[in-house]
């Protein structure tokens, strides 16, 4: 999700730079919501749970795609998947993403401690192999949606002052300790109105907990449509995420994000667009020697699922509070 999410402003870019362009996205469907605000990108289904799933899914997939006439595939992903997909595609161009693979061995293994090219440049780059050049150096964002009166009455009424957190990550390693989370939203919402998001089984009973404990703060977690939460995310002063795909939801929207890091970090490239590097709260190094463990966090040492428990409460209060 996150990685989708991380194609919005790039997209945006390449369409108002190079506005004879037409773009097709071959995406997953709960995906298309991010898409909404990019009038000259049409949507196409990739149903790869389902009719598109294996290499006949895939061939299926295809002869649908051959259908139009595209003037050059672009593949963001570079993964398995696209890469047996594209030998049944018909086009005269093909371009696929450099993920910086050998780069990223060499951070994580401790060879080279060094910012990393960024996703979205990445991205941009593949545009930009066939001629298209983007500048990312000054963005646009899409107005922030006005509430309807469900969503109105869901938060409250009052939008101003408006905190999302997303406390959740795919990996324990990159989550911040939730009794340290718990200190945060106590504190923060003697003050200011909280938006809790998220939403597996055990975060939905979790965020719930945090709802019923404290005043002014407010689960969305299950409650709502993506279309729905992008318009409650687009009205936040501010996300406090971990390094997941909220950060990057927040942030294609034009939000303030700030990102608390564990075992992963943002020289890795994955760091929200536009975000001044001081909105990252990164685990103590000196204590967690060999931060990055991994890109994604899927890979770590024995005793650093904590990491991120070295960034006080104190200071994600702090830094929330001197953003608003």
């Amino acid at each position: 999700m996150g990685d989708v999410a991380m194609t919005i402003p790039v997209l945006r870019a390449l369409t108002q730079q190079h506005p004879e362009l037409t773009i097709t996205m071959l995406t997953r469907k709960a995906f298309f919501p991010f898409f909404r605000d990019l009038a000259s990108v049409n949507l196409f289904e990739a149903d790869v749970k389902g009719r598109h799933k294996g290499a006949y899914g895939l061939f299926k997939l295809a002869k649908r795609l051959n259908e139009n006439r595209f003037y050059a595939i672009v593949d963001l992903h570079n993964v398995l998947r696209s890469k047996v997909l594209k030998k049944f595609l018909k086009c005269r161009r093909f371009i696929s993403i450099d993920k910086g693979r050998t780069e990223k061995r060499l951070l994580t293994s401790g060879k080279i401690f060094k910012p990393l090219k960024t996703t979205h440049q990445r991205y941009a780059d593949v545009f930009n192999g066939l001629g298209y050049k983007i500048d990312l150096s000054n963005p646009t964002f899409p107005e922030k949606k006005v509430l309807n009166e469900k969503l109105i009455n869901i938060v409250g009424g009052d939008i101003s002052n408006l905190i999302g957190i997303a406390p959740f990550a795919a990996h324990n390693s990159k989550m911040y300790p939730l009794d340290l989370m718990e200190e945060v939203i106590k504190k923060l919402s003697e003050d200011y109105k909280i938006i809790l998001f998220g939403g597996g089984i055990r975060e939905k009973e979790t965020l719930r907990e945090f709802e019923s404990s404290y005043k002014n703060v407010i689960n969305l977690a299950g409650k709502l449509s993506m279309n729905e939460e992008l318009d409650i995310i687009s009205n936040l002063d501010v996300m406090l995420s971990m390094d997941s795909g909220n950060a990057h939801i927040a942030a294609m929207l034009g939000v303030k994000v700030i990102t608390i890091w564990g075992v992963t970090h943002p020289y890795a490239g994955f760091a929200p667009f536009n975000q001044s590097e001081d909105y990252a709260l990164l685990a103590d190094r000196k204590k967690y020697p060999k931060i990055p463990t991994s890109v994604y966090g899927n890979k770590f040492e024995e005793g650093y699922t904590q990491a991120a428990g070295t960034i006080s409460p104190e200071r994600v209060i702090e830094k929330i509070k001197s953003i608003i």
